[in-house]
């Protein structure tokens, strides 16, 4: 049953999200206006495609000897008709047409952080300009951005940060010359870079040379590691090759002590999410999160694709304690611990984290 008190507590404290998908932010009657609008033949109502977002996993076989046990079989929530998240994302992306288009999901994704989750600081990941908006270039698409994220701050009071993120899917020369773009054009909300799709269609190492170059310009990094593929490796390779600040995901650490042993005595924190598109995942992403912190990790909790799967930082607040078992004491931590890894700058940084202690207390009291 329910903690309806510890709810309320969760529900007041102060968050970050520092890992969140701007195209995974949208909002469906946002889809749906602009669907209409862009007259995009959807196979269902909008309301019905979200709702049905569930991405198959992969080769089962892969994940057959894993530590923490993986669901093989379908959940008991998988609908009858399924739309992948890739395909969603990508019917999200035809229907945006212009700088207005981009301000607007950014403002939305900022007024529902605060609004559903009092959610304080907000960092998402935004993708290569498409091509039918290629006339706004780089540094259009950027300032129709960070257009939101003004008017967020002006009306709720938040803060918030961009990542220019980089498709794994694609090569490590498309990925230098998108980094070579950020670095030329600096902007003062584009505070670092990721390495976002599936872990399993390319490896970080691939990305090294991009990674050096935002490293060089000062940006800061971080990647989705351990997630997809099996093997703590890949989270070693984002520390000592891509020269990674923090770490997305990274449930598959687990898969070896002296990896855990790591990152616990470097502090590396983990942005997580319990809740994933591949809905037969889920339990087995709550029970990896319930190991990493028995293990001492950093974690920070995440929205990831909020608008898509859908959840709010809220609701991974509430997931974390009613189904994973995390206490008050500990959800708090993780809250602090949000502000300690954020990429604002550290003066900035440090009047927030001032903010949060003092608001916690009060809600202590």
């Amino acid at each position: 049953m329910a903690d309806v008190a510890l709810h309320d507590y969760l529900d007041a404290l102060p968050k970050v999200d520092l890992h969140c998908h701007l195209l995974g932010t949208v909002r469906p009657a946002t889809f749906a206006e602009l669907a209409r609008r862009e007259r995009l033949d959807l196979p269902a109502p909008a309301q019905e495609v979200f709702a049905g977002i569930n991405s198959r996993p992969p080769d089962p076989e892969l994940y057959r000897h894993t530590r923490i046990p993986m669901p093989q079989g379908r959940s008991d929530d998988e609908p009858e008709v399924s739309y992948s998240l890739f395909q969603v994302s990508n019917w999200i992306r035809e229907v945006l047409r212009d700088g207005d288009d981009l301000t607007r999901i950014v403002y939305e994704a900022f007024e529902d952080a605060h609004r559903l989750s009092n959610t304080r600081h907000l960092e998402f990941s935004f993708d290569m300009v498409p091509g039918h908006l290629a006339s706004l270039g780089y540094t259009g698409t950027v300032e129709a951005y960070a257009e939101g994220i003004r008017m967020a701050e002006r009306d709720f009071g938040m803060t918030g940060r961009m990542l220019a993120a980089i498709d794994r899917s694609g090569t490590g020369e498309q990925a230098l010359e998108w980094i070579r773009t950020v670095v030329a054009n600096p902007h003062p909300y584009v505070a670092g870079i990721g390495l976002d799709n599936l872990e399993t269609a390319g490896p970080p190492e691939r990305f090294a040379e991009a990674y050096a170059l935002a490293g060089q310009a000062g940006l800061k990094r971080t990647a989705h590691t351990s997630e997809h593929v099996p093997a703590a490796q890949n989270a070693i390779t984002c520390l000592d090759v891509l020269g990674c600040d923090r770490l997305d995901h990274g449930y598959f650490v687990l898969e070896d002590d002296a990896v855990v042993a790591r990152m616990r005595d470097e502090g590396i924190a983990f942005t997580v999410a319990s809740t994933t598109s591949r809905r037969s995942w889920r339990p087995w992403r709550r029970a990896s999160i319930r190991a990493m912190l028995d293990a001492g990790l950093n974690l920070v909790p995440a929205s990831d694709d909020p608008g898509l799967f859908p959840t709010t930082l809220g609701r991974e607040y509430r997931i974390l304690a009613d189904q994973v078992g995390v206490s008050r004491e500990e959800l708090t931590a993780m809250a602090l611990a949000g502000v300690d890894a954020c990429w604002l700058p550290e003066d900035e940084k440090a009047r927030v984290r001032a903010r949060f202690e003092s608001e916690i207390a009060e809600l202590r009291r």
